[in-house]
């Protein structure tokens, strides 16, 4: 079963992807697991899965809003 500090880490992994980190790790079932830019999608769907599994959907997640100029 997901903790919320399993998602909070792999929230935290994928800001840092974001904001241009090359790599970060996540513990994941035991193991750490390495994510880079080309499989930030096998991180997002982690967290995904941590969200269903603690009941929180999508709902904590929005899509960034785009900026008019």
């Amino acid at each position: 079963m997901a903790t919320q500090q399993q998602l909070n880490e792999a929230r935290e992994a994928l800001h840092l992807l974001v904001t241009g980190k090359s790599t970060v790790s996540v513990q994941r079932d035991g193991k750490i697991v390495w994510f880079q830019q080309t499989n930030r999608r096998d991180l997002e769907n982690y967290i995904a899965q941590l969200e269903a599994q603690l009941g929180g959907g999508s709902q904590g997640r929005r899509r960034p809003a785009g900026v008019i100029a």
